[in-house]
């Protein structure tokens, strides 16, 4: 009988993350790619190690495993997995903490830049024959000394800080649990009260998982609070927003625009009203998808694995429930 430890592979990950396990010869694993229960179930009970993208993986799932040990998400998110079951069974549950931060930073910014200058309309503008009618367009919006409110700050949004300090801007911090000289040393001013912060801001960006605390955290009376000229960004979880309140607010000219990378159900359901607002920016969660962040995160998940085996898995990236 083999000793090699049987790794599930639940989902594709870039080769990069593939060619690391085939590699290595302690190690057996199987790619799948239908990620129907049934398929996962005929799988998981033999399997020392598994790692996820976005699946779901239940109670049921869980209970099923009989020699599962370490779950390696790929990514940062885990609201996908029953963690409940995982504490029963003490299964340990990593995550890449270190491959993300800069695309979804990147991302952040081409949403915002994408709503601020309004690239849709002048692109369209240009192509459709209308170029001499320029001055007729709506002007678009410098993010220069605007005051921008990052609600999260982890590593995504340390990383977003330093590329809003390249536009020159106005960088406040909501986040309980962050000190204020963490917040200072990056150039950002910590803020204690967000209901009475979200009032002058120009921008407000989502870095935060999603929880019995956060969810909704942006709802209607917060809306109605904001500048009218304010842009919400949320590239972390869907349930963070609203987004009934959200489209309510967009239609009544509360605020001016939102770009959306999440939502509560994935993929949108084909009635949800944001997909036809005009002031909304969206992408269908792929902040992450840049061609260096897929391999970072390819190989930060089977890393985890193998680290763990070799019990020198760093705890930074073990998720404690």
């Amino acid at each position: 009988m083999s000793n090699k430890k049987k790794i599930l592979i639940i989902q594709p990950i870039h080769k990069a993350g593939i060619d690391l396990i085939d590699n290595n010869s302690n190690y057996d694993f199987e790619i799948i790619q239908n990620i129907d229960d049934k398929n996962i179930k005929s799988k998981i009970a033999e399997c020392d190690g598994l790692s996820i993208k976005t699946a779901k993986l239940s109670k049921e799932l869980i209970d099923i495993s009989k020699k599962l040990k370490i779950i390696s998400r790929h990514g940062v998110g885990y609201d996908n997995i029953d963690l409940k079951s995982l504490k029963e069974k003490k299964i340990t549950l990593a995550i890449t903490t270190t491959s993300n931060a800069v695309a979804v930073a990147e991302h952040v910014i081409f949403m915002l830049l994408n709503l601020c200058k309004r690239k849709d309309m002048y692109d369209k503008s240009v192509k459709t024959g209308n170029f001499l009618k320029r001055n007729m367009l709506p002007k678009t919006i410098e993010l220069w000394k605007k005051n921008i409110l990052i609600i999260g700050f982890g590593r995504i949004g340390k990383s977003l800080i330093k590329r809003c300090m390249g536009f020159e801007m106005n960088v406040f911090v909501y986040d309980p649990f962050v000190q204020r000289e963490i917040i200072e040393k990056f150039g950002g001013k910590k803020i204690e009260n967000l209901k009475e912060a979200v009032k002058s801001m120009d921008v407000i960006s989502l870095h935060m998982p999603l929880n019995k605390e956060t969810k909704d955290i942006i709802d209607y009376d917060l809306l109605k609070s904001m500048r009218k000229n304010c842009i919400i960004i949320n590239a972390a979880r869907g349930g963070l927003i609203n987004e009934s309140d959200l489209d309510r607010a967009l239609n009544e000219n509360l605020i001016f625009g939102a770009g959306l990378d999440v939502f509560e159900t994935e993929p949108p359901k084909e009635d949800n009203p944001l997909l036809k607002n005009d002031k909304v920016f969206l992408s269908p969660h792929t902040a992450t998808f840049s061609e260096e962040c897929m391999i970072r995160m390819s190989n930060e998940t089977i890393q985890n694995i193998i680290d763990f085996f070799d019990q020198k898995l760093d705890k930074s990236k073990i998720i404690k429930f």
